[in-house]
């Protein structure tokens, strides 16, 4: 992820678990428009209910203290020892007590982190299991097994229908001119991993070409099939700010390679934009659908001289991946900028040139697709807040975006998560500052949870995941850091919430990552 872009840049053989913790062609097209403003919509989503929120569970802390303390490599720029940021979860499909998560570990000022850290449990995430797969030199990377990188970033991590697990990393030097993506996988629940498979790599000084935001999906119905997606971005030399991606010049095209033997190789690596298509995106993300459509969403923008709104986007592909549809406009998409309301510090949350990424989450029992991201709408631009959309016919169409945080009126909200339980009952994630004071030096903190057992038509009393923390705690990139995205998972009756709190106050271990069971 570049200095200026929505996530920050940067920020194998087998290695051995190091601690344990224990813890209670053509022009674009007219894009396909959604379906908003129908009375039907307003309908489908009435105002939250005041049911009873959530059962949370004692959070366990599922990071340690880093293993990377004695590695020197990495530099310039500021780094923030002990500092957990962007953490990943998923659970074994074939043992819910198996979770995984996945995180940045020693975070830089000026993107990626020293490497990334997995987190695995065997016990429903009553105690965890730490080690690091080698996609960084600080953590056993090296020219001859792929993983020599000074940085790395932009953790996720997927299971398959059969118990492998996929990880995926964003690799670049140190001075952001060479950036690759590497993969790995485990069949022993995340405890060992295989050496980094390169899926693209870039060497790129004018800084001309950049790999970004990368996710990978698991295909839940295909052992041994996973899809991975990512922006490739492609600009001047000379256009390091913001304003380069108003420029006619800007490309972010979405790029898609697939594995179908259990990522021992992958596919070529292609453009899935249509050629011609001057518009950038970030934020991609598949989801498969359960007749085996794949819907890649992202936050998108044109170029060339169209209006440069900020827009939710998808495109479909009902052949495996093989072919795609032009951009599905989801809806228009503004943000304010997420300052801490006593001092304006800026906030890293995922939202930034005017719009947010999105996480996306499938019912699997009837194909209902839910899709949040940050949005100004509501606060008739004063301020975040959490929206909320859906479709039911395989992403052609989509509803109108609803609030779904309960924060009080005047209150930010940000970086939401989605996820869905088998049973259908949705569950949206996300911090707020409720609870901040007028006191400059602190900015008290609060996650918290709501769900929705009726397809999102009403929701129950929200739920705060854990107590109050001090974010000005939080490391600096760019703004302070907890993540571009948090971790939301279920284990087939509870949520599992993976996400980063901070320290308060503690400034040689700023940030760990936790996590608990959410009982709906």
């Amino acid at each position: 992820m570049l200095p200026w872009a929505l996530s920050a840049i940067p920020d194998g053989s087998r290695f051995r678990p190091q601690w344990q913790s224990q813890g209670g062609g053509s022009e674009m097209r007219k894009p396909v428009l959604s379906v908003v403003g129908a009375l039907a919509a307003v309908l489908a989503f009435a105002a939250p209910a005041a049911a009873a929120p959530a059962s949370v569970g004692p959070l366990v802390l599922a990071s340690g203290p880093s293993p990377f303390a004695a590695c020197t490599v990495g530099g310039p720029g500021t780094n923030y020892p002990n500092a957990e940021v962007e953490p990943w979860v998923a659970v074994n499909p074939t043992n819910p007590s198996n979770v995984i998560g996945v995180f940045q570990q020693d975070r830089w000022s000026n993107g990626g982190a020293k490497g990334l850290v997995t987190a695995a449990s065997v016990d429903g995430g009553t105690t965890w299991t730490r080690s690091f797969p080698h996609f960084s030199t600080c953590a056993g990377g090296t020219p001859a097994n792929g993983g020599d990188y000074d940085r790395s970033s932009d953790p996720w991590v997927s299971f398959g229908p059969d118990g492998r697990a996929y990880q995926v990393s964003l690799s670049v030097n140190s001075a952001q001119t060479i950036s690759a993506i590497l993969t790995s996988t485990s069949t022993d629940g995340g405890l060992t991993w295989s050496e980094p498979v390169t899926v693209q790599r870039d060497v790129s000084p004018d800084h001309f070409v950049f790999n970004d935001k990368e996710a990978l999906t698991a295909d839940p119905r295909k052992p041994g099939t996973a899809y991975l997606v990512w922006d490739r971005s492609r600009f001047p030399s000379d256009s390091a700010s913001p304003d380069v991606f108003r420029s006619h010049a800007f490309r972010g095209d979405p790029y898609f390679s697939m594995t179908t033997d259990g990522g021992r190789t992958w596919s070529t690596p292609r453009d899935i934009l249509a050629l011609n298509q001057n518009i950038a995106t970030i934020g991609n993300q598949i989801a498969v659908l359960p007749d085996g459509s794949l819907l890649d969403v992202f936050l998108f923008w044109k170029g060339s001289g169209s209006p440069n709104a900020s827009l939710q986007g998808a495109m479909r592909s009902t052949d495996g991946g093989a072919t795609w549809s032009q951009p599905i406009v989801i809806t228009d998409n503004t943000v304010t900028p997420v300052l801490d309301p006593d001092t304006g510090t800026p906030q890293r949350s995922g939202s930034d040139v005017g719009g947010s990424i999105p996480d996306v989450a499938v019912d699997r029992r009837n194909g209902t697709m839910y899709e949040v991201f940050e949005d100004n709408r509501f606060s008739g631009g004063a301020h975040n807040d959490i929206a909320l959309t859906k479709s039911t016919d395989g992403g052609t169409t989509w509803s109108a975006p609803v609030k779904v945080n309960q924060s009080p009126s005047g209150v930010t909200a940000f970086t939401p998560a989605v996820d869905v339980l088998p049973n259908g009952t949705v569950g949206v994630t996300y911090y707020d500052w409720r609870n901040n004071t007028p006191d400059p030096a602190t900015l008290p903190t609060d996650y918290f949870i709501v769900h929705s057992h009726d397809g999102a038509a009403t929701w129950a009393a929200e739920a705060r995941i854990g107590t109050t923390f001090d974010d000005a705690t939080a490391p600096f990139a760019r703004g302070r850091f907890l993540g571009d995205y948090e971790g939301l998972a279920n284990n087939g009756s509870a949520f599992t919430p993976l996400f980063v709190r901070t320290n308060s106050g503690d400034t040689t271990n700023r940030t760990d990552v936790f996590f608990t069971a959410v009982q709906p």
